[in-house]
């Protein structure tokens, strides 16, 4: 039985002129192996499988051949060019830097460089995956790098050009190269299926050229997979089957029926996607793409950005056109949002089906308008909101202490308030001295309107400060209203408040401050917390805005809490801890707990 070998090795290019998607580097070569400008160092950066081994060991032959084309092409007859497509070239040595990155691997190539090549005019030293020396290998290597023997050349490849050091970069040509096109992939797969007699359809084809994201050496693996799968039959239908991929007829279809806001049909189709094993995720991308698809397919300018197959590119206009942009982008914003919080959804299926019924009532929301030039979203004027029910609200009381408003033209006054609102009646016409009339104005009667409401408020005030009287603080109310919030708090049941209030002293200051010593910080801190409380009580009680209260900690006990402590026991800390807060011992008591101490 004959060794099978891949395509990506048996196919892999050995000219110049078979090189793939990457003819400004190929051209950019020839010219200068043409007109004797080589550089002593190059370096070859780009995605993975474009090509940058492949030309490094095409250069490194065609540098050496003994009958050059006047193309710049090796003439694989010589000496030179045999030696190395049967891998026995003395002057072409390839190293890995991935598994020999030391200083010692390093100088031992530096050793090599130094002697001439047997036959030949160079000794060409391929250095791959060069960003994973360690740093004291670059630094080893620079010197020779900058100034190599006259017949060494380097040729670096790498795949992280950010990961290699400058001083590395400067020494050396740079060539970048680029991803391979879908469609050179895709024309470069049809040359081998013919080649090793595959019946490939060109759409199979294409679907192969877009997986590969712009990789020739990915496309040609699963070009191979898919010929073991169908037996060196592909098919359109087959080639999505093996690469799990959805048939873009369900979008197609998927639009159809948002487009025509039917929703059943809509969760029906989705539920047959998901049942073929597709994932939700998958499924939102996807169909982001493909409403980015359409969206570009609307204006000739940007059809080229359109990257499908060619049998769905006329499909793809047709049904661009009879979709509004307004919708395109609502649609690519919400699929935008789903797939940034599918993550965090826990059921996933519901998680998509919620984003499909916002795609399928999103013409129901809003509509783009061009205004000014600019494209602005507006809300569709059939849309009508909720109607509320409106719900009259009744009077409350006043609590006292509270700041009354009152508006004429909605609070009913008392009979002896209304006649001073009411402004005295007056003929419309009256006679002046000298026999003529006049007609009272407005003004007048706004001026007497605006008198008589000032006199309102001033005897509503005055009503409202003979009711409740403002007290100023004294040690007999100052007691009582104390007395009563902790009346209050017992009746809350609030034991932890309460026991640090009533250890607390207070102490008036003046007529509307007064102050609260606590003993410890503790103490200070729970007073602290009920601040708020015991503040609101405090103006209620003496009706008074005025009144202010401080917490202030004992200097003793600041001090005492700032000295140095001597270690106690778990014994002496309880015992000294119910000392300080009964209410610890009252809770022990009552949950019945056994110390260990």
């Amino acid at each position: 039985m004959e060794n099978f070998v891949v395509s990506a090795r048996k196919y892999r290019p050995q000219h110049f002129s078979t090189v793939v998607g990457q003819s400004h580097i190929t051209t950019t070569l020839k010219n200068a192996i043409l007109q004797q400008h080589l550089a002593h160092a190059f370096l070859f950066c780009g995605p993975r499988g474009v090509g940058k081994t492949t030309c490094a060991r095409i250069l490194a032959k065609t540098i050496n051949c003994e009958n050059l084309g006047k193309d710049g092409e090796a003439c694989d007859k010589c000496n030179s060019c045999q030696s190395f497509n049967n891998g026995a070239s003395f002057n072409i040595h390839e190293l890995d830097a991935a598994s020999n990155n030391s200083v010692d691997d390093i100088r031992d190539l530096i050793e090599q460089v130094r002697f001439a090549p047997q036959a030949g005019k160079y000794k060409i030293y391929i250095i791959d995956e060069v960003h994973m020396l360690s740093a004291n290998a670059f630094n080893a290597f620079l010197k020779t790098l900058e100034e190599p023997p006259a017949h060494a050349i380097f040729i670096l490849a790498t795949t992280e050009k950010h990961k290699i050091l400058p001083t590395i970069l400067s020494r050396c040509q740079i060539f970048d190269f680029k991803r391979i096109t879908p469609s050179d992939i895709s024309a470069h797969l049809d040359e081998i299926a013919a080649k090793e007699s595959i019946n490939a359809e060109p759409a199979a084809l294409q679907v192969i050229a877009q997986k590969s994201d712009g990789c020739m050496r990915d496309a040609l693996s699963i070009l191979d997979k898919i010929v073991s799968f169908t037996n060196a039959n592909l098919t359109y239908s087959n080639t999505l089957e093996h690469l799990n991929l959805l048939d873009e007829d369900y979008y197609f279809k998927l639009l159809e029926l948002l487009d025509n806001e039917d929703l059943p049909g809509v969760l029906t189709t989705y539920d047959e996607i998901d049942k073929k094993g597709f994932e939700g995720d998958m499924v939102l991308n996807n169909l982001s793409e493909f409403f980015r698809n359409l969206l570009v397919s609307r204006d000739p300018r940007s059809i080229n950005l359109l990257q499908v197959v060619e049998g769905f590119r006329n499909r793809y206009i047709a049904a661009a056109s009879t979709i509004s942009p307004a919708y395109m982008i609502g649609a690519l914003n919400i699929l935008n949002d789903a797939e940034i919080g599918f993550k965090q959804a826990r059921n996933k299926k519901l998680h998509v089906e919620f984003h499909l019924i916002r795609l399928t009532h999103l013409k129901q929301a809003v509509t783009l308008v061009e205004e000014d030039g600019a494209v602005k979203k507006k809300h569709i004027d059939d849309i009508k909101p909720v109607a509320f029910k409106q719900i009259s609200f009744v009077a409350q009381k006043p609590r006292p202490g509270a700041k009354l408003i009152v508006e004429t033209a909605k609070v009913k006054l008392p009979d002896q308030l209304e006649q001073l609102a009411t402004p005295p009646k007056q003929p419309l016409q009256q006679k002046l001295p000298h026999g003529s009339t006049a007609v009272d104005t407005p003004t007048a009667l706004s001026s007497g309107g605006i008198g008589s409401l000032k006199k309102i408020r001033e005897q509503i005030q005055n009503r409202k400060q003979d009711l409740a009287p403002v007290h100023v603080l004294n040690e007999t109310l100052l007691a009582e209203a104390w007395n009563t919030y902790l009346q209050k708090l017992q009746e809350n049941n609030q034991v932890t408040s309460l026991s640090n209030l009533k250890m607390a002293k207070v102490n008036i200051i003046d007529e509307c401050v007064f102050e609260i010593h606590a003993d410890s910080r503790i103490q200070q801190q729970f007073i602290e917390s009920e601040k708020v409380g015991l503040l609101i009580h405090m103006q209620d009680f003496f009706n008074n805005p005025k009144v202010q209260f401080q917490v202030q900690l004992n200097p003793a006990a600041d001090i005492e809490e700032v000295g140095i402590e001597q270690p106690l026991s778990l014994r002496d800390q309880y015992f000294k801890m119910i000392e300080r807060y009964p209410i610890v011992k009252e809770m022990r008591d009552q949950l019945n707990l056994d110390l260990d101490y």
